[in-house]
C-alpha cells in the first residue's frame, strides 16, 4: 500500500503539471521567438505523430551537454549490439541539432514527451524500448512508472548530483524513493554523487566514472583551431567559453579595464539564442569586435579587441585556438560547464567560484594543477593576463591537464557493461 506521504507528495507533482498545462505551449511560443526549433515537433512532445523505431535502445540527454557525453557510451553500446536500432530522445531545439549531427545517420531522433502520464505511457506502449539510458538526473516520476509498467529496465548514466539539487529532491522525499528504486542500475560520476543518491533511495549503485573524459579532441577540429590561430595573427588568445547571462558583462568590464591593446578576448556564448544579445553588449563596452561567423577566411584586423564565438559544435577548436580558457557559467552562482574538454586540449583553465555542477572534475582537475580557481571577473583577468606572460605556467597546466584527462578515462566501458540489455 503506498505510503501517505507518497500519495501526497504525488498530489503536489500532478498538481503542479496540471497547473503548468496551459503554459507549455506559451512557453513553446516565446521561447520559439528566439530558437524557431521550439515552435517545430510539438506533436513529439504528447508523443503524438510518427512512431520511432521499436525495441530499440533509448537513449534520453536533456541538451547540448548531455548529448555530447553520450556519445562514448553510444559508441560502446553499438560495439556491444551493432545490430540494435538506436532511438535518442531530447528536450531542446539545440539538443537536438547536436544529435543530428553527431549520431544522424544511424539513430532515430525525436522529442521526449513531457511528463505527463497519458503522454509518458502512449510513448512507451509506442516506442517498447528494450532499455531505457538517461543521461545525467533526469528523473521524471511518470516516466519511470511508465517504464516499470511496461517492463522496461532503466538505467541512470553519468549520475551526477550537487548538494544543491539533492536539497531540491529532498523536498519531495517519498515521490524521489520511489523512482529512484524503480532504476535498475545508477552509474555514479563520483562517490559523493553516488552517496547522495543512495541517500534519497537508490539501490544498485555503481561509480563509473565521468564519461566526458572519454571524449578525445577529434583532429579536424583541433586542426581547425591552429588555422583559426594562424588567421588570428601572433597575438595572445584569452577564450571565454560557454559563457552566460550576466558573466560576459562583467568580463568584458574587466577587459577593457585591464586588457593591453594586443590580447584578443574570443567569447563564446553557451546558448546560441543570445549571440545577438551579448554583441550588444561589446558594442555596448565600446570594443571592436568582428562575429566568427562572418569571418571567413580573411585575416583578423589587429584592431579587433574581442571575436564573437556564434558558431555550434566547435569548441575543442576554440580550445585548440587559445592561450589561456576561462569556463563559464562559473562566475556566477550558475554551477559550471565541461572544463574536461580543454583540458584534455593541454591548455591551462581558469573557473570561477560556482562550479558545483562539475564538483569532482573540478577539485581534481585543480589538485593535479591543471585548473586555478579565481574569485571574480577582475581577479580572473589579472590571473589570464599573467599566464599569457608566462610560457612556462601554461605549458605546466596544459601538460597537466592532458594528464588529469587521460588518466579518468574509461567510463563508457564500464557503463556500457551494466546495461542490461
Amino acid at each position: 500500500m503506498p505510503t501517505l506521504r507518497l500519495l501526497f507528495d504525488w498530489s503536489l507533482y500532478r498538481l503542479a503539471l496540471l497547473l503548468a498545462a496551459p503554459l507549455i505551449p506559451l512557453r513553446l511560443l516565446w521561447r520559439g521567438r528566439r530558437e524557431r526549433g521550439y515552435l517545430k515537433h510539438w506533436g513529439e512532445r504528447l508523443a503524438l505523430g510518427p512512431v520511432p523505431a521499436t525495441g530499440a535502445l533509448w537513449i534520453h540527454a536533456v541538451s547540448v551537454g548531455e548529448m555530447r557525453a553520450a556519445q562514448p557510451l553510444i559508441q560502446a553500446l553499438r560495439d556491444a549490439h551493432p545490430d540494435a536500432p538506436l532511438l535518442l530522445t531530447c528536450m531542446t531545439p539545440t539538443g537536438r541539432a547536436t544529435a543530428e549531427s553527431l549520431y544522424g545517420r544511424f539513430a532515430r531522433i525525436v522529442y521526449l514527451p513531457y511528463d505527463y502520464t497519458g503522454s509518458m505511457r502512449r510513448f512507451m506502449r509506442r516506442v517498447r524500448p528494450r532499455v531505457g539510458i538517461l543521461m545525467e538526473t533526469e528523473l521524471w516520476p511518470n516516466l519511470v512508472h511508465a517504464a516499470a509498467r511496461g517492463q522496461v529496465p532503466i538505467v541512470l548514466a553519468n549520475a551526477r548530483l550537487s548538494e544543491r539539487s539533492a536539497r531540491g529532491y529532498a523536498r519531495l522525499p517519498a515521490l524521489t524513493r520511489a523512482c529512484l528504486q524503480r532504476i535498475a542500475v545508477v552509474a555514479a560520476q563520483s562517490d559523493a554523487d553516488a552517496e547522495r543518491l543512495r541517500t534519497l533511495g537508490a539501490q544498485t549503485v555503481h561509480v563509473t566514472g565521468n564519461l566526458k573524459f572519454d571524449i578525445a579532441p577529434p583532429d579536424t577540429l583541433l586542426a581547425r583551431g591552429a588555422a583559426w590561430k594562424a588567421q588570428w595573427g601572433s597575438r595572445p588568445v584569452l577564450l571565454a567559453a560557454s559563457t552566460r547571462g550576466g558573466e560576459e558583462a562583467l568580463l568584458l568590464r574587466a577587459f577593457a579595464e585591464a586588457a593591453p591593446d594586443d590580447v584578443l578576448l574570443v567569447l563564446v556564448p553557451r546558448h546560441p539564442h543570445r549571440f545577438d544579445e551579448v554583441a550588444a553588449l561589446i558594442e555596448a563596452a565600446g570594443l571592436a569586435y568582428r562575429r566568427r561567423s562572418a569571418l571567413g577566411e580573411t585575416p583578423l584586423d589587429t584592431r579587433t579587441r574581442v571575436l564573437l564565438g556564434d558558431s555550434l559544435g566547435e569548441l575543442f577548436a576554440y580550445y585548440a585556438a587559445c592561450d589561456v580558457a576561462f569556463v563559464g557559467g562559473s562566475l556566477m552562482p550558475l554551477g559550471g560547464q565541461n572544463l574536461i574538454e580543454a583540458a584534455s586540449v593541454g591548455r591551462p583553465v581558469l573557473v570561477g567560484p560556482h562550479t558545483f555542477n562539475f564538483e569532482e572534475a573540478t577539485r581534481l582537475a585543480i589538485e593535479t594543477g591543471a585548473v586555478r580557481r579565481v574569485d571574480d571577473a577582475a581577479a580572473l583577468m589579472r590571473e589570464a593576463l599573467a599566464l599569457l606572460g608566462d610560457a612556462p605556467a601554461r605549458a605546466r597546466m596544459g601538460e597537466a591537464g592532458q594528464t588529469f584527462a587521460a588518466c579518468h578515462r574509461g567510463a563508457a566501458a564500464r557503463v556500457a557493461r551494466l546495461v542490461p540489455f
